[in-house]
């Protein structure tokens, strides 16, 4: 399928088949139980903020920790797990 290279607006529901999951991201907002955090995620040629909750409900992340998408859930929310290395 050829990309249509002319400038038009796209809405979220549109966006939502980019592929998020696999990709990483850094945390911004604590990730735990019980709290709804915040990672920032390379996307669309820049970077953008999503809500993110743990795979795991009892792992923690704090701000600086680098996770990877395991689900995404449109338009804005994530669950991550994290990143090998």
């Amino acid at each position: 399928m050829d990309r249509v290279t002319f400038p038009y607006r796209v809405s979220d529901r549109e966006r939502a088949g980019e592929p998020l999951i696999g990709k990483e991201g850094r945390v911004t907002g604590k990730i735990g139980p019980g709290l709804v955090g915040e990672v920032m995620i390379p996307v669309r040629g820049g970077v953008e903020a999503f809500y993110a909750h743990p795979v795991n409900p009892r792992e923690e992340f704090s701000p600086g920790t680098i996770v990877v998408v395991v689900e995404y859930h449109p338009p804005r929310t994530v669950y991550v797990a994290q990143a090998l290395g």
